[in-house]
């Protein structure tokens, strides 16, 4: 590289923006390659398949100790960008996949996740995305007990049965670049899912102009009936994550979308 400029660090990761002996600008996200080379090749792996139908940084390399890929030119989000996000997502989702999971071996910032197919979505949700994360998360034993009244009606709550969609699975407001007049999606943790997931994440921390990316999005391809009361669901895995990361003061959060679902 020409250059290389440090951007911090993130969940041990060593962040920088360098320049190519080329002059292109890129991002590199390095680490011991030992604790991380399976964590950049699912990355690199997930941002390949969503780049198929939507905007995502170019993976330049994925190496045992880093990952490099194309450099993202951030600008300020409008409404018009915001919209034509929400017409891009509803376009990635309906691009579909091959089966509720994925063939490359899943993360969350560093948490492994269980990526092997199941044969529904609420098995899929329940198996491998909140029972794993419940047994991680050391909550109380009334806790634990309430979040398994809620996995088990996953079936009965998850709305009409739809095909896998293709989705980002980790999709907050810091994993959405705004760029180019609309939005490019980095750090996947990419698999086959229900398009509600994606939308359940972008509500749980926010978003500029979320109303106007939810109108487009349901312009583009319709939403379920029910799906607002929905989003408590889709939030119990990232709320999950949170718990393990973070500690306990994600718990309340996490108890009230549990209540919520147990209401549905």
């Amino acid at each position: 590289m020409r250059s290389v400029r440090e951007l911090g660090t993130s969940h041990g990761w060593r962040l920088r923006q360098g320049v190519l002996d080329d002059g292109r600008p890129v991002f590199v996200k390095s680490g011991p390659a030992d604790a991380v080379s399976e964590v950049f090749a699912a990355e690199a792996a997930g941002l390949r398949w969503l780049g198929e139908v939507a905007a995502v940084p170019e993976v330049i390399e994925a190496g045992p100790d880093r990952l490099v890929l194309s450099w993202v030119e951030e600008e300020r989000p409008g409404p018009a960008a915001a919209e034509r996000f929400g017409r891009e997502l509803a376009r990635m989702h309906r691009a579909g996949a091959a089966a509720f999971g994925a063939p490359w071996p899943g993360f969350i910032a560093e948490l492994p996740m269980d990526n092997r197919p199941c044969g529904s979505w609420p098995e899929f949700y329940a198996e491998r995305r909140v029972l794993p994360f419940l047994r991680e998360a050391r909550l109380p034993a009334a806790d634990v007990a309430e979040v398994e009244r809620a996995v088990a009606r996953f079936a009965e709550v998850a709305g009409p049965a739809e095909p896998p969609s293709r989705i980002h699975g980790d999709l907050w407001s810091g994993n959405v670049l705004w760029s180019g007049g609309s939005a490019v999606l980095v750090d996947p943790a990419a698999h086959g899912g229900h398009r509600e997931t994606d939308l359940g994440m972008l509500a749980l921390f926010g978003l500029p102009h979320l109303d106007r990316v939810l109108g487009a999005y349901r312009e583009e391809w319709p939403l379920a009936d029910g799906w607002r009361e929905r989003v408590p669901l889709h939030q119990l895995h990232p709320l999950l994550v949170h718990v393990v990361l973070y500690g306990g003061s994600y718990r309340g959060s996490l108890m009230a979308a549990v209540r919520r679902v147990l209401e549905l």
